[in-house]
This record gives C-alpha cells, sequence and structure tokens, in this order.
C-alpha cells in the first residue's frame, strides 16, 4: 500500500531495474525461453528487496513457472504457473485491480491472450535474490519483463521473506457431489480431526512468519453455488476449534450472498463467472455458472505464527463437493522456506468445456485431491 504521507520522505536507498529491453538497441525488447528452459530475470545482490514486478506476454499462463529463490537456498520460496501467481487462474485473462497485484488485457475471460502483469508485494531478502521464469510447454515463449528493486542499508531481524506457492485438486475429493449446498443432505457435520485432515488445504508451512492471505480459483462443475465452505486456520499445530474458524468461503473472500463480479483493493473476483438467481424477494448474484478466481489479503490483520500454520477451507459445506480446486497462499517467513512442489505441466492445465456448456474432463489433465480421511456419510454408517 502507498503511505501518502511518506512519499516526499528522501531514502538514502538506490534503485535499479532488470528488464528484457533489447540490448542492441533496437524494438526487440521482449526475450525468447526454449521449451523445457528456464530464463534469469533477475540476479540480485542484497541486502535489498524487490519492489515491482510487470510482465507481458500472448500465452502459457499455466505452462509457464515463475520461480524465486533466496540467499542462494537449495529450493525456491516463489513457485506458482505464472497467470495463478498474479491471482488469474485457469489459465485465463481479465482485468482487475487489487493492493498487492493488477491486470490489464483487451481479451476478458479469454484464455492464452496478451494480458499485463503487475506485482507489488515487497519481496526483501539479505545477500541474493533470483528470479526465473520456467517454459514447460512444448513452443518457444516470448516474454517482456520489468523487475524493479531497490537497495537496503541493511536486512533487520524482524524483517521477512515473501514466500507463494501453488496447490491443486482437480477434481477435489468431495463426497457427496450431487449434492446441492445448503440443503438438508449437505448439512453435515466437519468437526475435529476430521476437518483438519479432509479441508481443502491453501497453506501449510513451519517456522515462523505470517500468512497474508491467498487467490481461490474454482472451476465448478455443476449449476449449484460452489460455496458454503468455513474457513479454517490453524497456527502453531492442532487444535479444536482452529485459532481463525470463519463461516463460509464467500465470506473469508471478504463478500457476502454469493461471490459478486467486482475487485477492490484487499478482496474480489478476478474472474467471476455468474448468474442471476431469481428469488420471490430479490435476485442474487452467485459465481456459480463456471469459471471464478477470487482473493482476500490480509494486509491489516496478517496471521502470525511462530511455529506452523495450516491454513484450510470446506470445499461446499463438510467437503460434500468435487469441484476442480487450486490456489496460491502468500507469506512472509523468518528464514527462506520451500514452496511446495507444483504438479507437471499438463496437470496444471485449464479444465476446457465445449460451446455447450459440457466440461471436458479430461484424465491427462487430472490432478485428483487426495481421498477424504473420513466423511460425515461414512461416520454416521459406522456409528
Amino acid at each position: 500500500m502507498v503511505e501518502l504521507e511518506n512519499l516526499s520522505c528522501l531514502r538514502r536507498r538506490r534503485s535499479g531495474r532488470c528488464s528484457s529491453w533489447d540490448r542492441s538497441g533496437r524494438n526487440h525488447d521482449w526475450l525468447t525461453i526454449p521449451p523445457g528452459e528456464a530464463l534469469i530475470l533477475a540476479d540480485l545482490r542484497g541486502p535489498a528487496q524487490i519492489t515491482h514486478i510487470w510482465m507481458t506476454q500472448t500465452a502459457h499462463y499455466r505452462h509457464c513457472l515463475l520461480k524465486i529463490t533466496y540467499d542462494d537456498a537449495p529450493f525456491p520460496s516463489v513457485l506458482v504457473p505464472l497467470g495463478d501467481f498474479f491471482c488469474l487462474g485457469h489459465g485465463m485473462v481479465n482485468s482487475f485491480e487489487s493492493a498487492l497485484f493488477t491486470a490489464s488485457t483487451h481479451f476478458p475471460y479469454q484464455f492464452e491472450k496478451p494480458c499485463a502483469l503487475n506485482c507489488y508485494a515487497r519481496m526483501p531478502f539479505a545477500r541474493r535474490a533470483v528470479v526465473e521464469l520456467i517454459n514447460e510447454s512444448d513452443q518457444p515463449h516470448h516474454q517482456y519483463f520489468y523487475v524493479d528493486y531497490e537497495t537496503l542499508e541493511d536486512f533487520p531481524p524482524d524483517m521477512g521473506y515473501f514466500h507463494a506457492e501453488f496447490r491443486r485438486a482437480n477434481p477435489f475429493q468431495g463426497w457427496g457431489p450431487e449434492i446441492t449446498v445448503n440443503t438438508p443432505p449437505a448439512d453435515q457435520p466437519n468437526l475435529g480431526q476430521m476437518a483438519w485432515e479432509n479441508n481443502y488445504v491453501i497453506l501449510e508451512t513451519q517456522g515462523r512468519g505470517h500468512y497474508l492471505g491467498c487467490n481461490l480459483s474454482v472451476t465448478n462443475f455443476t449449476n449449484n453455488w460452489w460455496g458454503e465452505g468455513d474457513d479454517m486456520i490453524w497456527v502453531d499445530g492442532y487444535q479444536w476449534p482452529p485459532d481463525l474458524h470463519g463461516t463460509g468461503s464467500e465470506d473469508y473472500l471478504g463478500q457476502a450472498g454469493g461471490m459478486h463480479p467486482s475487485a477492490f483493493w484487499r478482496n474480489g473476483s478476478s474472474i467471476f463467472e455468474g448468474y442471476t438467481i431469481p428469488t420471490p424477494e430479490f435476485d442474487l448474484w452467485r459465481g456459480n455458472s463456471g469459471y471464478q478466481s477470487s482473493y482476500v489479503f490480509h494486509l491489516e490483520n496478517p496471521v502470525a505464527f511462530t511455529r506452523s500454520i495450516k491454513a484450510t477451507i470446506e470445499h461446499g459445506h463438510a467437503n460434500h463437493l468435487a469441484n476442480e480446486m487450486s490456489s496460491v497462499a502468500y507469506w512472509y517467513a523468518a528464514q527462506p522456506a520451500p514452496a511446495v512442489n507444483v504438479p507437471p505441466a499438463q496437470q496444471r492445465l485449464p479444465v476446457l468445456r465445449e460451446n455447450s456448456g459440457r466440461w471436458l474432463n479430461d484424465p491427462a489433465r487430472q490432478c485428483p485431491g487426495k481421498p477424504l480421511w473420513t466423511s460425515p456419510t461414512s461416520a454416521a454408517s459406522r456409528s
């Protein structure tokens, strides 16, 4: 966030930029990454911090991986498909604005089209930061980019490293996907270890830091509302109830009564496909009919942890739904920590659909979530 009262304060920092400008002085201002290869966008020495990343490209939003490694660690602390890092899931582009990420395109709600992407999250580091883009497609990838940074006088002990990781379940292994949400058969208990084991995991990591928020993408295979899942966040280990327990998917994402076609600084929908459900009282917007990407940033209320954190959300109440779900978690940590491995490129690709609306559930693109540890229905059958 811009602190306007500090804009006039002169700082003892040096600004710099790594970009794809044409070193010959001509206008070939992009770099090409051959299939299966990686390109180092920036190799920076600290103490310093990345202040802004701008990228534009025409394709490969799920094929390409953004990778950031700090202080010569043997693992990346950021490892996320290109589009998802900037809060655009499904390999789809759209224009939106938030505090940490923005995007702009002439081709809203289309796949593999040009789009400008911006990240304004601060990424400080003590000794070194290497920013890479990995092309896991079978085609050359053309990339324009800026990586802006500034030097720091020191790296104080309370400064954290920026992290981001991607997860996906295609499909999530819900116990009753045929059941409509907000009906009696779906109103089952999800308590204790059942919730700890079964909920969709957004973030699970060790160490000290604070959780900054996430983006969550859903491909809805039904005509029903995909939400009603409570967010549950455990800090420094399991206990019941969790340290933070919410009331529903859209509630955690800062909206209500379903998701809305709006994007705000701290929360909103970067991709929204919805329709109006007429009721006797009013017409209610629900993000039901297809692709959804939403985000929430805890700018004033990051979730602090000293040993570990597990941030989760139910998929449908008590995890009964079985849609495609993917997410990116953002957090700061006292030391570089590993981001989880991402699925292979083919298993990251979006679920497509015919013009008729029928989903094309290609097995090659599936990345199934883990089987549920137990379910309300199975638990009831044993009692």
